[in-house]
């Protein structure tokens, strides 16, 4: 299991410190999107924590047309100067990064869609993101099992942006996921092969 926010301040200071990267007024489904997207932090001491920030005035909320929006106040920006020396630096080097490619995908009006074809036994998948300017992702994946397929387009479906952020991630080298997972569950087991022996 990778790296998660324990303390309450810590998660206070972790979501703060991603409003002012990002800079901009969010709703608060796109703030919890953001700020859970790594992992770093679960949605229930998201929810705890931001409901805190708002009371104490350190988040501030407004009005855009039909939708309530959110962003730092001056009182929160002092706090996270104070305070985001104690966030690890590649936990919020690797936040920040997420947070804007999520933010960049749903600005450009990027649409999801994916279709299943059915193949002997197995099936083939289409995945496709279309935004302003045409495809932005189009991946047909030939999967041996079709219950498989349709667990994998599930999750595009409900997640088309992190679908995205993870395969451009691991693609680039700059985020890779799955060599992280597999680390630390490699660590874990060579602990507990060290406890037993």
């Amino acid at each position: 299991m990778g790296f998660h926010f324990k303390d309450k301040n810590e998660i206070k200071t972790f979501i703060l410190y991603l409003l002012t990267q990002i800079d901009r007024p969010v709703d608060v489904a796109t703030l919890n999107d953001i700020v859970v997207q790594d992992d770093f932090v679960n949605q229930f001491d998201f929810m705890d924590a931001f409901f805190e920030l708002c009371e104490s005035g350190a988040v501030t909320k407004q009005t855009l047309g039909d939708d309530e929006v959110f962003s730092v106040s001056q009182k929160g920006r002092s706090a996270v100067e104070l305070l985001e020396g104690d966030l690890i630096g590649q936990i919020k080097e690797r936040a920040a990064r997420s947070a804007m490619r999520l933010l960049s995908f749903r600005r450009t009006g990027a649409k999801a869609s994916s279709k299943i074809t059915q193949r002997g036994e197995g099936a083939s998948l289409e995945l496709l993101i279309t935004d302003d300017l045409g495809k932005r992702f189009d991946l047909t994946l030939n999967i041996d099992s079709a219950r498989r397929a349709e667990a994998i387009k599930r999750n595009f479906d409900d997640n088309p942006e992190f679908v995205y952020r993870a395969v451009l991630g691991v693609l680039s080298g700059d985020i890779n996921y799955l060599s992280d997972a597999w680390l630390s569950d490699v660590d874990s087991v060579n602990d507990a092969d060290a406890k037993q022996s």
